[in-house]
């Protein structure tokens, strides 16, 4: 089968060497990809016309979606409305990566252990329910910010310059429009993996992150 890969990073770099070993896939093409990827093609991966015509013009039969934001907009869905097999949660699943507050909002309701926290659109909420909160606490853009969205403030006026720049000074645009302020937990990290198939879910060995690690990913 031939198979497209949305994405241009290191994990669907990794993703396109792994199809490329499989016996059952016959060729493998990227969009956008990057220079060490053979067979890249330039594609809009925020636009989910542009990318479903590409999956029909290179007559693929299956598509791994890898970047959130394609995912938030519903690329799952439109190539499936097409007939076109593809790996990736769909729009309504994609919540939980693009939408912090939707995914703290079903932890609540379902019990799920989770961090106290308060969501806030506006600037003067946001303040007082900081000053009544201990240090150092976190601060977290809702939408997706490329990996940048999320502040550890070690006190009252670092806390109150993130959630300043996120909700008057639009840094992160639309994501930021909308803040948590979560209580810090400390403690060892484990990431966790699952795929599922709807009703089934085979889970991957956990890996453990460690401190220097999770630094570098809240960079």
């Amino acid at each position: 089968m031939k198979v497209l890969v949305i994405g241009s990073g290191g994990r669907e770099h990794a993703i396109t060497l792994a199809c490329q070993k499989s016996p059952l896939v016959t060729s493998v093409i990227a969009a956008p990809g990057n220079g060490g990827i053979p067979n890249s093609i330039p594609v809009n991966i925020e636009s989910v016309s542009d990318m479903v015509k590409l999956a029909e013009q290179e007559n693929v039969d299956f598509v791994i979606v890898g970047p959130e934001v394609p995912l938030s907009l519903g690329l799952v869905d439109a190539l499936v409305a097409k007939g076109i097999l593809a790996f990736g949660p769909n729009k309504q699943a994609a919540q939980f990566e693009a939408s912090k507050e939707f995914t703290k909002n079903f932890l609540v309701k379902y019990n799920i252990p989770t961090a106290r926290s308060a969501s806030f659109k506006q600037l003067t909420p946001a303040l007082n329910y900081l000053k009544a909160q201990t240090f150092p606490t976190v601060i977290k853009a809702s939408g997706l910010a490329a990996g940048k969205g999320v502040v550890i403030a070690q006190d009252y006026l670092e806390g109150k310059a993130a959630l300043t720049d996120m909700l008057e000074g639009n840094i992160f645009g639309e994501s930021g429009h909308t803040v948590l302020i979560e209580d810090y937990l400390e403690g060892e990290r484990l990431l966790s993996c699952s795929l599922s198939r709807g009703r089934t879910i085979s889970s991957c060995p956990r890996a453990k992150i460690t401190r220097g690690l999770a630094r570098a990913i809240l960079a």
